[in-house]
């Protein structure tokens, strides 16, 4: 089954909202001319309104960095899916290492914010990896799969086709090192694996599967040839539009 590619920008805590719409403007000028290959930005949430201000009409998507599990209330500096929904996103991370490690995000959270986009009507990205010291321990298949059968619990087959699940080793995530294609490959299809254990086979090869972890312009087009690698979620080369153009036209 062919799966399109799908390349996200997540800006993290970078760019205000003006430089935010600034950038916005060249992708959109850039890659007006990008093929049949999706692409999605998530900028700080100050900045998702001038973002989707400059998007309109591209068919660039615009996403939120976090979310919580609920549409509102007493929950003061929470972002809801609801009003995510509202300010003109349509998809939305989960679970990123980040949040994991600094932030105390649990497979249960995670698990309840999935549903919580999903309800909303925003597309989730879930993100899974393995720390360092995990893949030196021989466990990183199982730390992942553990992770995505933990957010995907509470979710019948006819709702799993809406997402999208992000691979990035905590370990390459900022640092400088990525992952060999061939590593990246292997946890592809190890999580595609699981996914069929969990599904069935129409899911499983339907399901994008996307890498993270430093991906550039260098290592883009080697990572996104492998059969189960469905495009990038790019970090700090996203800041820039020339770098994160060629990582989208390396997809071709």
């Amino acid at each position: 089954m062919a799966r399109r590619t799908f390349i996200a920008g997540n800006w993290k805590l970078n760019l205000g909202p003006a430089s935010s719409a600034r950038l916005a403007e060249e992708l959109v000028r850039t890659l007006a001319d990008r093929g049949e290959v999706d692409v999605a930005l998530y900028p700080t949430t100050i900045s998702i309104p001038a973002v989707q201000a400059v998007l309109g009409g591209s068919g660039i998507e615009l996403g939120v960095q976090e979310v919580e599990a609920f549409a509102s209330g007493a929950y003061t500096g929470a972002n809801s899916p609801v009003l995510c929904r509202e300010a003109g996103c349509t998809r939305a991370l989960i679970g990123h290492s980040e949040r994991r490690q600094r932030y105390g995000e649990t497979d249960a959270g995670v698990a309840a914010k999935t549903v919580a986009c999903l309800d909303a009507g925003l597309l989730p990205m879930i993100c899974v990896g393995e720390t360092l010291q995990e893949r030196d321990a021989g466990v990183a298949a199982d730390i992942v799969g553990h992770q995505v059968r933990a957010a995907l619990s509470a979710l019948p087959a006819d709702r799993v086709g809406a997402l999208t699940i992000a691979y990035e080793p905590v370990w390459a995530i900022g640092t400088g090192r990525t992952a060999s294609p061939a590593e990246a490959q292997e946890m592809h299809q190890h999580v595609r694996a699981v996914l069929r254990s969990l599904y069935g086979d129409v899911i499983a090869d339907g399901l994008r599967v996307l890498y993270g972890g430093s991906v550039t312009p260098e290592t883009a087009p080697a990572l996104l040839g492998q059969p189960d690698i469905d495009g990038a979620l790019v970090g700090g080369a996203s800041l820039k539009a020339a770098s994160f153009a060629a990582i989208v036209r390396a997809s071709h």
